[in-house]
């Protein structure tokens, strides 16, 4: 199977930053921004969305849970729709790269690999008293209650699950590769060791570990973020489960590789500092 190389990363936060002028070194043929970059509201982050465009063949983006602070969900999702087809329009008349807004988003790379994306809300219902208490989001997002991301979470899953399946019977050669913001597992390696036992801990991750999306075979990649925690480790089933979350501006994570190349498609997958 041919191979496939991505920079993946996450939680830029670049809302924090004095501008959206990040800079982040070209090492592979496509990009994956898996949430948390920055705020719809501003028109930086779509600035910073274009020149990425003109560096990248392909640039997959997903919706973490900063990006509509100050606005609703529904507003967040039509703008960056929006951009999707300006870009789409864009690229009749010039050489820009591809711009994928994955919201339970399918991305067939080529005949043998799949890309499923979506937000993938935490299951909040065991802890939603206290996650409502504490979380910004139900504060800083408009017509956005508990009920809302619960609701979220289970539409989330359950395209998933339905895609995994189908994919999995009606094209048994295809791997898929899974990018989500949420954390999609409670192991241990996936959690920074001061959040084992916090009374929040579902508003970051949900443990996925019985469900046809986790245990199928055919799922041979997983990409999150959201955690602010770091980790590259290989599961059980055979699948590589990473994170490469920058942070806030104030604190640069220590183990973000911005230049790390994730090669998908072998049959050992690499992951290489260039």
């Amino acid at each position: 199977m041919a191979s496939t190389s991505f920079q993946i990363l996450s939680d830029l936060h670049l809302e924090t930053h004095s501008s959206y002028n990040f800079p982040i070194k070209h090492t592979a043929q496509n990009l994956a921004l898996l949430g948390d970059i920055g705020q719809v509201a501003h028109d930086g982050l779509f600035d910073f969305l274009e020149r990425q465009l003109n560096r990248y063949w392909n640039v997959v983006f997903i919706l973490g849970n900063h990006e509509p602070y100050g606005t609703s969900w529904g507003s967040a999702k039509a703008r960056v729709r929006a951009f999707e087809a300006k870009m789409q329009s864009l690229r009749k008349t010039s050489t820009i790269g591809n711009f994928m807004f994955l919201d339970q988003g399918r991305w067939d790379v080529n005949e043998n690999l799949t890309v499923l994306g979506c937000t993938l809300f935490s299951d909040i219902s065991s802890q939603m008293v206290e996650v409502e208490k504490r979380l910004r989001d139900f504060r800083e997002t408009t017509d956005w209650a508990v009920e809302d991301h619960i609701t979220a979470h289970g539409s989330d899953l359950d395209w998933l699950n339905d895609q995994v399946k189908a994919i999995s019977e009606a094209e048994p050669q295809r791997k898929i590769a899974v990018f989500t913001h949420y954390s999609p597992t409670l192991d241990g390696q996936a959690i920074a060791p001061r959040h084992m036992d916090s009374p929040i801990s579902s508003a970051f991750a949900t443990e996925l570990g019985q469900e046809q999306c986790w245990t199928n075979q055919a799922v041979v990649f997983w990409a999150f973020g959201h955690t602010h925690f770091n980790c590259d480790f290989t599961d059980k089933y055979g699948k590589r489960i990473i994170a490469n979350q920058k942070g806030y501006a104030s604190a640069l994570e220590a183990d973000c590789k911005i230049e790390r190349v994730y090669t998908i498609g072998q049959s050992k997958f690499s992951g290489l500092l260039l």
